[in-house]
């Protein structure tokens, strides 16, 4: 199993980032994914997770209504699309596998994660 993240980066408050996540070595249609974050200093949070067939999305309360999960099982790729940007967004964010179909299934592989720095 493979996950790579890309897309992060430095970006101001109320700007927009795109983070995408390539998964290899599985059978990527048949899990569920999910994105997770963690700051300095603070708790890793879930920041958003969805279905293997992409029909159901789950979000932190953190970010609902900013941040939206998606994937293409074509590519083979999960992507969270991040908008309104505060600071307290700055963390580096994590792909991960689910273990099962549903988005309530068990994280089993995690990404090597990827830093957001939202800052002016």
């Amino acid at each position: 199993v493979q996950l790579v993240e890309s897309g992060g980066g430095l970006v101001q408050p109320g700007g927009s980032l795109r983070l995408s996540c390539a998964g290899s070595g599985f059978t990527f249609s048949s899990y569920a994914m999910s994105w997770y974050r963690q700051a300095p200093g603070k708790e890793r949070e879930r920041v958003a997770r969805i279905s293997s067939g992409g029909g159901s999305t789950d979000y932190a309360d953190s970010v609902k209504g900013r941040f939206t999960i998606s994937r293409d099982n074509v590519k083979n790729t999960v992507y969270l699309q991040m908008n309104s940007l505060k600071p307290e967004d700055t963390a580096v964010y994590y792909c991960t596998k689910r273990g099962g179909s549903s988005y309530s299934s068990a994280v089993d592989f995690w990404g090597q994660g990827t830093q957001v720095t939202v800052s002016s």
